[in-house]
């Protein structure tokens, strides 16, 4: 039997009677490869970008990334401060039912599967649209979408079958290559003689309210942008940063490893991030050209000034790398996936056998395979709904964005959950300063509050207007509320199941 621990938890490490996960298996920069490539750099900044200099705030789109660090950083010290205390794989889950009960718990379980489930499919739409695209140029061939879309989920499992090792060493080196392509093309445009546009009003974090004016540049009519849009966009890129608690039993020393980590990767991401974006909007003579670029042809946004300024073999390359990015981006996202079935099957919420583990590799490997026919069932359902035909509209328009939407959309409900269930759970059980329990969390509820209210107020302009980006909120809300109804059955029909919601740590 497992062993109750003070303030309610339950120490899984003390148990013989549950499968448990390959511990002590990675190191902090094992957890920070396994979490930060789940911000995918090169797919954040290609992606999206392009989405918020053209519709959004134009030049100001570095300002937006630096606004978003701040942010972000301020929530990561509650955060952080969390998971110095309580080493749970069920991260938002586990922090949510300590906090605020076992009901919103259940609610946010059931969220937080189905964010990492959406955003492993999500991703298979970006690499699907671009690898259509490499092979068509390469090889003049024209590959379905839906066929690389589910290659890429077979590739993913077969992978995330065996140990955590295997990611975290996959996982890194294709990070190290994004980072290191973004830095040439990054020197490529600060070291370029001429055509460039550097600006320190770029930065300013006050004018990120300063939408793009309506405007014609040549044949590109360009229309007003929307600001939320671009700050959106911005918060958007850090997606998968917060994953780190869930690897907190997989790790050597969880209670210093796991808040390290957080902060290093939102400091670090952002300051990257901030950097990047400012290359790539001076990448062009004026602002308008920037604009007009990033409006009309924003898969090249990037592409076409690293061929200019770095050269033929810096454009092959990010043509690739975004392949390997988005690859491995979906990668994290299905471990995250995984391992939040994994804890929700060994509390009893869902069957236990999604709970074993492999013998060998210690992986979850069952809750992985389950996490693949969720993923492959969300891209087969828009596919059969929208058609198979139009890499663009359905692969990255439909699949990647959309999917994002709806999965970022339930992050910030999360996000603002965990940050109030932090306050609570500090104020009933003592410890932290007065900023890392009180004032920070309750910032970060603020803002992230703020955020779904900008993502619900644009969406016409960052999902589209077909059946399903207009339904967007109510499928978010009807998830939210399945979990949260379930938290109520299981509270009568099974009272151990619902005693076990959340609070199965590892003091180990």
């Amino acid at each position: 039997m497992a062993i109750e621990t003070a303030r309610g938890t339950i120490d899984v490490s003390k148990s013989n009677s549950i499968n448990l996960l390959h511990s002590k298996a990675v190191g902090l920069a094992g957890v920070l490869f396994l979490a930060v490539t789940g911000a995918a750099p090169m797919s954040a900044m290609l992606g999206n970008v392009p989405f918020a200099a053209g519709y959004g705030i134009g030049k100001y789109t570095p300002a937006a990334f630096l606004m978003a660090t701040i942010v972000l950083t301020i929530f990561s010290v509650g955060y952080a401060a969390m998971a110095s205390r309580v080493s749970s794989v069920g991260g938002f889950y586990s922090f949510i039912s300590q906090g605020l009960g076992r009901e919103v718990g259940m609610s946010a379980g059931i969220g937080s599967l189905a964010c990492y489930s959406l955003f492993e499919a999500s991703l298979t739409g970006l690499f699907a649209f671009f690898g259509n695209l490499w092979l068509s140029q390469h090889f003049g061939i024209n590959v379905p979408w839906i066929v690389l879309a589910l290659a890429m989920i077979v590739v993913i499992a077969a992978l995330a079958y065996r140990d955590v090792k295997v990611s975290a060493r996959l996982l890194g080196i294709a990070l190290i290559l994004e980072v290191i392509m973004l830095v040439i093309f990054s020197l490529g445009v600060i070291f370029a003689h001429g055509g460039t546009n550097f600006s320190g009003d770029s930065l300013n974090v006050f004018k990120v309210f300063t939408p793009v004016a309506e405007q014609k540049v040549g044949t590109v009519a360009i229309p007003a942008g929307e600001a939320a849009v671009g700050i959106f966009m911005a918060f958007w890129s850090w997606v998968g940063f917060e994953m780190a608690p869930n690897y907190a039993e997989e790790s050597r020393d969880p209670k210093r490893i796991i808040p390290q980590s957080l902060l290093i990767s939102v400091i670090g991401l952002g300051l990257f991030y901030t950097f990047v974006s400012w290359c790539a909007v001076a990448a062009y003579p004026t602002e308008a050209d920037m604009v007009a670029k990033a409006f009309s042809d924003g898969v090249n946004f990037f592409l076409t000034p690293v061929q200019a300024f770095v050269g033929g073999w810096g454009y092959q390359l990010m043509s690739l790398l975004i392949l390997t990015s988005s690859f491995a981006c979906g990668m994290a996202f299905h471990n995250t996936a995984s391992r939040y079935l994994y804890s929700l099957a060994r509390e009893g919420v869902l069957p236990q056998v999604i709970a074993e583990t492999h013998d060998h590799h210690k992986s979850p490997h069952k809750a992985s395979a389950l996490q693949s026919v969720l993923a492959a069932v969300w891209v087969l359902l828009y596919g059969l709904a929208y058609g198979f035909d139009d890499p663009s509209g359905q692969a990255w328009l439909g699949v990647y964005t959309l999917f994002a939407v709806l999965g970022t959309g339930l992050l910030l409900v999360l996000q603002a959950v965990v940050s109030l269930a932090i306050y609570m759970w500090f104020k009933k059980n003592g410890g932290g300063s007065m900023l890392t329990t009180v004032i920070a969390p309750l910032i970060s509820l603020v803002v992230q509050l703020v955020l779904v209210y900008t993502l619900v107020a644009n969406l016409a302009t960052l999902g589209g207007t077909n059946g399903f980006a207009r339904s967007i909120p109510y499928v978010g809300l009807a998830i939210l509320v399945v979990g949260l109804i379930w938290g109520f059955v299981l509270k009568s029909a099974n009272p151990k199941a619902y005693e076990n919601i959340g609070h199965m740590v590892n003091e180990g």
